[in-house]
């Protein structure tokens, strides 16, 4: 190994050693209690999480808080303290708890619109119940989708190498600068080197919703939608900022859509003026501030052949 080697690997080492020392104080040991089912004793499960605020919220994975009872968190410092579940969003497998005694340690919310292929990820939980652990690799990729338990499918999913197993659920996936750009989610027992995340910009957004409200408030169209690329002309013509759009695959009878006039074929490009270039565009106009408020959508209708713009007033149902 020559000296630029020996270099390298001293960087790298130091940069995840900083960022475990860092982040392992406000990373919690979420201990889980389930109550007894008929002719069945209460059940235990445990996971990981993390305080975002100095005063006590910290996030998880909605699966890691299902059906408890009683929660607990333990960190690092030896505090362990009751939790309370603030909210939890199954769809895409966000929660928030509210510890009420805590270390001062908090993690700063990072930003994983950023994010690029191959740059440093770290991941701090508790796998199979050895208690703050690190493990570190890289972003493997972006804007993967995942199923989630709720049923729809969790959007700008990040893809790590870094090795997880259960009970590392809920823990923070952080960068080189200890900033929190996932919440780590989900492994593929089958393979190696094969993690997800869920991007800490659509958890920051849950988080706040949960926090604000208790539940992520959605919209409902009644359609099922894809991804799909833009004409190339098209996109040329009216200098359109996205390449691709979201096509309806299907509308369900008597739904907001289908009254208002969404047909399939249909390939919405816009939202209140704002480009649609992934289904996840679409859903956070569905929640949020824009529960409850009609959209002004922007489409291209195949019509005799060739697709033709047309704008359409919906009305998403509560």
């Amino acid at each position: 190994m020559g000296a630029r080697d020996d270099f390298l690997l001293d960087s790298y080492s130091a940069t995840v050693t900083q960022v475990a020392h860092t982040a392992s104080a406000a990373v919690a040991h979420i201990k889980v209690r389930k109550p007894a089912q008929r002719g069945t004793a209460a059940a235990h499960g445990s996971g990981s999480g993390f305080l975002f605020t100095p005063d006590g919220f910290t996030i998880t994975n909605a699966h890691v808080v299902e059906g408890a009872g009683e929660l607990r968190a333990a960190f690092a410092d030896g505090t362990e303290s009751v939790a309370r579940l603030v909210g939890q969003d199954a769809s895409t497998d966000i929660a928030v708890l509210r510890i009420e005694s805590h270390p001062a340690a908090f993690l700063p919310l990072g930003s994983s619109a950023a994010l690029q292929p191959g740059q440093v990820a770290v991941a701090v939980g508790n796998p199979l119940g050895f208690d703050f652990t690190v493990t570190a690799g890289i972003v493997s990729a972006l804007g993967r989708s995942l199923p989630s338990r709720g049923g729809r499918m969790i959007e700008d999913v990040i893809q790590t190498d870094v090795a997880l197993n259960p009970g590392n659920s809920g823990g923070p996936l952080l960068d080189s600068a200890a900033n929190v750009i996932g919440v780590n989610t989900a492994v593929i027992p089958s393979a190696q080197g094969l993690s997800f995340a869920v991007a800490i910009d659509t958890a920051r957004w849950v988080a706040g919703e949960l926090m604000r409200h208790g539940a992520v408030r959605r919209g409902k169209l009644g359609v099922q939608c894809a991804a799909v690329a833009l004409p190339r002309r098209w996109v040329r013509e009216n200098d359109w900022p996205v390449a691709t759009g979201v096509r309806v695959v299907e509308v369900v009878a008597g739904s907001a859509a289908a009254r208002d006039g969404l047909r399939s074929g249909d390939i919405l490009v816009g939202c209140d003026g704002t480009p649609l270039a992934q289904l996840s565009d679409l859903l956070k106009r569905l929640a949020g501030e824009g529960y409850g408020r009609a959209l002004l959508l922007k489409l291209l209708r195949p019509v005799a052949g060739t697709l033709t713009p047309f704008y359409l007033t919906v009305q998403p149902a509560g």
